[in-house]
């Protein structure tokens, strides 16, 4: 199924199947193993067995990015170091600095100034070279590219969650230049992307939490959504198939999302999907379904149930892809792995 299935869901076609995705899923080294019946020791048997085990669980759409903070390097940047999540806690990051330690500080930050122009050519090259190594290695499934940091996830690389709610609260006119600026230096990725021979485009941008907006919606229509609407306008009008991704849950959004151009969204289950289904579902795709907590904490019963659930809400409409929308943990039990995979086999077929 794959490409084929992944490209008729991003065109609004139906397959006899519905097609599926997965995020981290792919390093929970365990579960590649039991799968794959690969070592997973080191990085060149790891990739190996992630590439047999994104066919083995028959992977239609591939996540990525090219554009994230390594294209920040020649600036100030903020780390928050980063939690356990992957096997071993190897993603385990305690080192946490920010350069900017008052907010005089980052109203006089120049976005365009402090982390530079690139030259679009090279850009282009980079990114197609980028896609050209994903092709190769995940070899089912659509592939894309992408930029991570459009707006909110780009500041929050910049100034880290305190300081950027400390600047927003303490002064909003000059925080919304700040903006304006970040906006005139991310949008030559998306005017490089516009020009590339890459298809498939994700624009991501963790604009929420959990609970909902940070800020008030109206901010978010009159300071984000119509700059990202900008963005997106060149890489629409080059014909690319485009995909949103935020965390947390925007579902009070879904117009304003759509109304910037997408054609599918990724969504994590605190999200309204059914909602969004009976919305947009004829029109739009949309990437979806399980809560990883059912997985990790539930039973056999309660796993199928959660399938069917979002295979219930998804599985009429021709763009929806299933997946678990909040990732698989490594700490999650590879038996219930095993049985959610079982589950949308299943249940997959239309």
């Amino acid at each position: 199924m794959s490409y084929e299935a992944g490209m008729k869901a991003l065109n609004l076609e139906f397959s006899d199947q519905v097609p599926r995705t997965e995020y981290s899923v792919a390093g929970h080294w365990e579960l590649v193993k039991v799968v794959t019946g690969m070592p997973v020791e080191t990085d060149e048997e790891r990739m190996a067995a992630r590439t047999e085990f994104m066919k083995k669980w028959d992977y239609s759409i591939n996540w990525a990015t090219c554009v994230s903070r390594n294209y920040m390097k020649n600036g100030r940047t903020t780390d928050m170091g980063h939690a356990e999540y992957a096997t071993n806690g190897e993603d385990f990051r305690d080192t946490i600095t920010n350069p900017f330690t008052d907010v005089e500080q980052v109203w006089a930050l120049d976005p365009c100034k402090e982390y530079g122009e690139f030259d679009k050519q090279q850009l282009i090259r980079e990114f197609e070279d980028k896609y050209d190594q994903l092709c190769s290695t995940r070899i089912c499934g659509v592939n894309m590219g992408g930029v991570y940091i459009t707006m909110i996830s780009g500041i929050l690389e910049i100034l880290g969650w305190d300081m950027m709610l400390l600047a927003l609260g303490s002064d909003e006119k000059k925080f919304n230049k700040l903006l304006e600026g970040y906006y005139e230096w991310v949008k030559q990725f998306y005017e490089a992307f516009a020009e590339s021979k890459i298809p498939v485009f994700m624009c991501h941008d963790d604009m929420m939490w959990t609970s909902g907006p940070f800020a008030h919606p109206d901010w978010y229509r009159e300071n984000i959504f119509p700059k990202v609407k900008k963005m997106i306008e060149p890489v629409k009008a080059a014909g690319k198939k485009i995909l949103f991704t935020s965390d947390g849950t925007y579902d009070m959004f879904y117009d304003d999302v759509i109304g910037m151009g997408v054609d599918m969204v990724v969504m994590e289950p605190s999200n309204d999907m059914e909602l969004f289904a009976k919305k947009y579902g004829k029109t739009h795709g949309f990437i979806g379904g399980c809560d990883c907590r059912v997985l990790l904490n539930g039973s056999k019963e309660d796993i199928y149930k959660e399938v069917k659930r979002a295979m219930d809400i998804g599985k009429p409409y021709p763009g929806y892809v299933f997946c678990t929308g909040n990732h698989i943990p490594s700490n999650t039990p590879v038996d219930n792995c095993l049985y959610y995979q079982d589950a949308y086999l299943e249940l997959r077929k239309r």
